[in-house]
């Protein structure tokens, strides 16, 4: 019985990730690929640094306080990118309270897994998503009372 990890042969090179991973990598699902300043998204939240190689930008578009579209941009090696992926779809959808309490655990098993050194890969996805609802909810007209 082969596992989600069994290494395949890529291009001459080794590929230890699950189908799943090697899917989002090679087909990204929501990525952002026009001007953001004609958009009309109204959350946005960036995590990583370009120095240390994974950088994770998020554009949310919220109604009625639920995600309705997710796009982004991300810098970095294939588990940032397929965390991305995964995240958007797994994010959409969904109301911004149930979207604030993805964790990188539940990406990490929506992937299929990720080698221990790329979990920070996917830590980046959903810091990334929060800042974007905290940025949307810093946004919005309060209520007086």
């Amino acid at each position: 019985m082969k596992s989600d990890f069994d290494v395949k042969e890529q291009s001459g090179t080794k590929w230890i990730y699950s189908q799943k991973v090697e899917d989002h990598f090679f087909s990204p699902r929501n990525v952002m690929t026009r001007n953001i300043k004609k958009t009309g998204y109204n959350g946005y939240g960036a995590v990583g640094s370009p120095a240390c190689g994974d950088v994770m930008r998020v554009w949310l578009k919220i109604k009625n306080n639920k995600i309705i579209d997710f796009k982004w941009k991300t810098f970095g090696c294939a588990s940032a990118i397929a965390a991305t992926s995964i995240l958007s779809e797994m994010a959409t959808g969904k109301s911004i309270d149930l979207a604030y309490k993805i964790t990188a655990q539940d990406i990490v098993k929506k992937l299929g897994g990720l080698p221990k050194r790329k979990i920070h890969c996917s830590i980046l996805g959903d810091q990334a998503l929060r800042l974007a609802i905290e940025n949307y909810r810093n946004q919005k007209p309060k209520k007086v009372l």
